[in-house]
């Protein structure tokens, strides 16, 4: 292609007229360009070691496609590739093809679900695969749910509907119980809210990183004992660090006796509760008022993809509805914008529709249980004589040489994470209860048995 082939003022817009071949050959070329990327994943390595990308500015003249074309061949060559087996640090897998697919979709359509008449079809789809979702996981007739750009987002979207639930919308001495454990984008919410980190209640965690019900129970007597009003407890579903599941079923118990919202932050593991993957903890979910749900963090739907779950619709409606009075309504539809935080919002529910109509209940199962088998075949497999180990039931494992004192595992940590990243393992070091770790995802669908065992030879050398 050369600039001559294309006139810069035919492609500004899609035509409603005639065939698009310029789009078409654009379309083309780009795809050519990312296929060529992850073809060569594994000659690179997960992250460049060459960092000599420039941010190019718009000139008073646009570009040329074929300067653009270089531009985004240098922007592939210099990001972190997912798709090599050796990308192990972080919950982001390969990108599941047809959700890429979906990607496009949604940026050709560049529909808006503020409203439905911005949306018609892809309001109906977020609000049917929303549903689906609630009663896989065991809500009601009343349940459903809402896309959101990421797991904060849907957290924080549940924390507003709960305290404005509670009646506690402006009171300062409202509280929010989490683990200590607990995911950082609480504290991001509790500073959005409006309210000081002192009204975010750590609970201490027990020996297996879950939450202490002891010591719930102590927390919640002493801000009673101090006329606190708390609006929610947040119970997690795969901690950060070493993938733990807080102990949802007593959790839940106590939230049903003392009349507190349960929200789950299953930003992680929370995708286990729509198959039928035995992974221990997962009862009760469907006691919580809400749950957030990110189906990108293991199974490539591709960012961002995150589904807060309500098991009353009517709530979310009651807290976040404004009338829209630029925007016409239709009888029985619900604007989306309407629901949630966010106003105008992309088309992403059609990555996570396509990808998950792709795989099936069966295609899912298969990733959740691959993940699971790489963890498992890594921890049979590392020096338990050399390292200590911290993992739960999901696909994280996070640890550190025995013995090794807080003060040296920066040091240790770092020095092995040059040497991971110059043989092409990127692994992640989390700083947890006051030491450098480091961490370990298995849910790249690229990663065999082998190249585990050559993580771990580099590990034990």
């Amino acid at each position: 292609m050369t600039e001559d082939l294309i006139n810069k003022k035919d492609i500004y817009f899609p035509s409603y007229l005639g065939t698009n071949d310029n789009l078409n050959t654009l379309l083309n070329r780009a795809n050519q360009i990312l296929c060529d990327w992850f073809s060569k994943a594994e000659k690179f390595g997960p992250l460049p070691l060459d960092e000599n990308f420039k941010c190019l500015m718009p000139n008073e003249e646009g570009n040329s496609p074929e300067d653009l074309f270089s531009e985004i061949q240098s922007l592939l060559n210099n990001s972190f590739n997912p798709v090599h087996p050796g990308s192990l640090a972080h919950l982001d897998p390969p990108p599941l093809i047809f959700s890429i697919i979906g990607d496009l979709i949604a940026a050709g359509l560049n529909n808006n679900l503020l409203a439905y008449e911005l949306s018609p079809s892809i309001t109906l789809l977020e609000e049917s695969l929303c549903k689906w979702f609630a009663k896989k996981i065991g809500f009601n007739d009343s349940s459903g749910g809402i896309a959101a750009s990421g797991g904060t987002l849907s957290n924080l979207n549940a924390l507003i509907a709960a305290r404005h639930n509670s009646g506690l919308g402006s009171d300062p001495n409202s509280i929010l119980l989490v683990s200590e454990d607990a995911h950082s984008s609480f504290i991001k919410c509790i500073r959005i809210m409006g309210l000081n980190e002192s009204n975010l209640v750590r609970i201490k965690t027990d020996n297996n990183g879950c939450m202490d019900i002891n010591d719930l129970r102590k927390s919640l007597d002493n801000c009673s004992i101090e006329n606190k009003k708390i609006f929610a407890i947040v119970a997690t579903l795969g901690t950060t660090v070493r993938g733990a599941i807080d102990p949802i079923k007593e959790i839940s118990e106590i939230c049903k006796e003392r009349n507190i919202w349960l929200h789950i932050d299953g930003s992680i593991g929370g995708i286990f509760a729509i198959t039928s993957f035995p992974i221990e903890g997962l009862n009760n979910i469907n006691q919580a008022n809400s749950i957030t749900i990110n189906p990108q963090k293991i199974i490539g739907i591709t960012k961002t993809s995150s589904l807060l779950l309500v098991s009353n619709m009517s709530i979310l409606e009651n807290t976040f509805n404004t009338g829209l009075p630029y925007i016409s309504s239709k009888e029985n539809i619900i604007n989306r914008g309407e629901i949630g935080i966010q106003g105008s919002r992309p088309a992403e529910i059609i990555k996570l529709w396509l990808g998950l109509r792709f795989l099936g209940l069966n295609g899912i199962e298969n990733i959740l249980n691959s993940s699971i088998k790489r963890k498992d075949f890594f921890i049979e497999n590392i020096s338990k004589n050399k390292f200590d180990i911290y993992s739960g039931p999901l696909h994280i494992v996070s640890f550190l040489p025995k013995k090794l004192k807080p003060k040296d595992s920066d040091a240790w940590t770092q020095t092995k994470i040059n040497e991971l990243i110059n043989n092409n393992f990127m692994l992640s070091r989390p700083k947890f209860k006051g030491k450098y770790f480091l961490r370990v995802v298995m849910g790249n669908y690229n990663t065999k048995d082998s190249h585990i065992e050559e993580l771990l030879r580099l590990l034990d050398a």
